[in-house]
């Protein structure tokens, strides 16, 4: 059985959601939310494998809420604002559903899901793809800087930007570090908490502080490991 968090701030499309989910036996609605903090509370304490997620809100919009979280179930988006579909699947949503859809329309949404089988092997598919960025441009002004993916020492979430942190400086990127995070090798990078991408190249040393680890690289930064990203350090103890 898949958990379900149905996130919208309107009544009437949370009641429309639940009516059409009726006909999926496989799936459980365990939680609502209709605001953005609300979500992330009940999405960080309860797992649910797939939400649906309006993008206004109060308190903090659906993008918003996926950078809070420590991990991001399977998100199908259902909002009234064409405007940010090409966003929503920069942070790898399923679907993207512009209110008023249909139930034919919600079914196509629901055959995006991937099978168990397709989710249990997703980690093992990422690390044996090539098909990683080697190189990023960063604009600068009117010019395009080019940064190699190897010289990446860290990578931390700016709002809806993110930082590249290399050994020559820092760089904005317009991209989210959720959009980022897919093209980087996974052999090479790993998320140690929902705002941090780290270079395991450029770690220089692990320390364990009570129930937690911080990571120092070499450039001199302390990076914290969050709770939700223990078992990526954890995994790599010999």
């Amino acid at each position: 059985m898949k958990k379900i968090i149905i996130i919208d701030d309107e009544a009437a499309s949370r009641k429309l959601i639940r009516e059409y989910l009726q006909e999926y036996k496989d799936y459980i609605i365990i939680a609502e939310a209709t605001n953005g903090e609300e979500a992330i509370e009940l999405v960080q304490k309860l797992k649910p494998d797939l939400i649906f997620l309006d993008v206004q809100m109060p308190i903090f919009n659906g993008f918003e809420v996926l950078m809070q979280l420590d991990e991001i179930p399977q998100v199908i988006f259902a909002t009234a604002y064409d405007q940010y579909a090409l966003k929503a699947f920069d942070v790898h949503a399923l679907d993207y559903l512009l209110k008023p859809y249909t139930r034919t329309r919600f079914a196509k949404a629901m055959e995006k899901i991937p099978n168990p089988d397709v989710l249990q092997n997703f980690t093992e598919s990422l690390v044996v793809s090539t098909n990683f960025t080697e190189k990023f441009f960063i604009q600068i002004h009117q010019k395009l800087l080019t940064i190699a993916a190897k010289d990446i020492i860290y990578i931390s979430a700016e709002g809806d930007y993110a930082n590249l942190v290399t050994q020559k400086g820092k760089f904005l990127s317009n991209y989210g570090i959720g959009a980022i995070e897919p093209k980087l090798n996974p052999q090479n990078f790993i998320r140690i908490h929902r705002s941090t991408i780290i270079n395991l190249d450029f770690i220089k040393e692990i320390q364990k502080q009570n129930s937690s680890y911080d990571v120092i690289m070499t450039n001199g930064d302390v990076l914290r490991v969050s709770r939700g990203y223990m078992d990526k350090i954890k995994e790599r103890i010999v």
